[in-house]
């Protein structure tokens, strides 16, 4: 069953108008249990929207995705029906991953995340030391096609803490089963910082999942032809390498660095040069602000100096005053990446480690679904 706000918008009218539709007899909408919201049947929904299109037949949809993992709102992601900004502040990214999953793992014993043992990691970049260490991990697991919901658990679990070992190099006396904003957060800034673990929580559980973003719709193809769960978190992390996905990020922080050598107005023009939105800056879903953003920037600012910090706001300051686009999440993570020292890729490490939890959380529910369901269509041109 749909919510008004979803049914409307896979119909592409205002909720106005699906209500329209009610009142004329077009539609049937259901009362929810405790009777304070009403509810569309999905069926009823797609035969209205083919009516709409004239009975013709969309070529171009691969399938319809039905999800209970995260819906997106106007204050931002929800997971599991529960605001990922809420949850930021009041529970571990281990929890908030443990949710995503529906595990019951922490009623019958505590959970073990621990990284396995593969040696040392070839001295590469962290986005391919990602790759490497899924493969190893992978390759280490006996029983790697067992998609019981207990063993993709497991694996999940396992697979995060060892791409979080795997990024820096290891420190004399490294905490290898702290808890895994910690220890990212020591590998990152080099430094033990309660307030820097605290922003890595937050923005760990807050980058967890976007619904259908492309990478993620990558893991469900990957899902969808049973490939097990290394191999679907693979076709993830080959997509979240664009630029234009896991990397925007990392060009936020190069916007900062140029700000911080050029000026904040130089920095913001020189961006915008190449692109009508620069780094950090607009969103397609949040229109009006990301509410990530709002989120993380309080728990980001205290870990800048006072320099950095005017400067930061210098730039929001300029962008808002010429309309630029409101700040997204992208900023706030090369914002939490540049004051405290951490490398030019870090948000994409942040991004796609906190991503990985959303991913299996999809696998697992493609796999419910009919396989080989995805099928684009060709036109033919010459």
């Amino acid at each position: 069953m749909l919510q008004s706000e979803e049914a409307a918008r896979r119909l592409g009218v205002k909720v106005a108008t699906l209500y329209a539709y009610v009142s004329r007899g077009l539609l049937e909408s259901h009362p929810e249990p405790n009777g304070r919201r009403r509810l569309f049947d999905l069926a009823d929904i797609e035969r209205l929207a083919k009516r709409r299109r004239g009975g013709r037949e969309v070529e171009t949809r691969l399938a319809t995705v039905t999800t209970g993992v995260t819906q997106l709102r106007e204050d931002g992601p929800a997971y599991r029906g529960r605001p990922a900004v809420e949850l930021a502040r009041r529970m571990s990214f281990e929890q908030v991953a443990e949710m995503l999953w529906q595990s019951d793992a922490n009623a019958v014993a505590p959970t073990d995340w621990t990284a396995p043992d593969h040696g040392p990691c070839p001295l590469i970049e962290t986005a391919d030391r990602f790759r490497w260490t899924l493969v190893m991990c992978g390759a280490a697991d006996p029983l790697r096609a067992d998609a019981r919901p207990e063993s993709i658990h497991r694996s999940a679990r396992r697979i995060i803490a060892a791409l979080v070992d795997s990024v820096g190099h290891r420190a004399a006396g490294d905490d290898r089963t702290g808890p895994i904003a910690d220890r990212l957060a020591g590998r990152l800034v080099g430094r033990e910082s309660s307030l820097s673990a605290t922003a890595m929580n937050a923005a760990l559980i807050l980058m967890a999942d976007h619904e259908l973003a492309t990478s993620t719709l990558a893991v469900r193809v990957a899902a969808s032809v049973r490939a097990d769960i290394y191999d679907a978190l693979l076709a993830g992390l080959a997509t979240m390498a664009g630029p234009l996905h896991g990397g925007a990020s990392q060009h936020a922080y190069e916007l900062l660095v140029a700000a911080e050598r050029d000026g904040a107005a130089r920095a913001l023009n020189d961006a915008l040069r190449s692109q009508r939105h620069p780094p950090g800056f607009g969103h397609l879903v949040y229109t009006g602000g990301d509410p990530r953003f709002d989120a993380l920037l309080p728990l980001v600012e205290p870990l800048l100096s006072e320099e950095r910090r005017q400067l930061l706001r210098q730039i929001m300051d300029l962008a808002d005053a010429n309309q630029v686009g409101p700040c997204n999440s992208d900023l706030a993570l090369a914002a939490l990446s540049w004051g405290t020292g951490m490398p030019s890729d870090a948000g994409r490490t942040i991004f796609t480690l906190a991503r990985i939890a959303g991913w299996t959380a999809h696998y697992q529910e493609e796999l419910t679904e009919r396989p080989l369901r995805f099928r684009a269509r060709a036109v033919y041109s010459v």
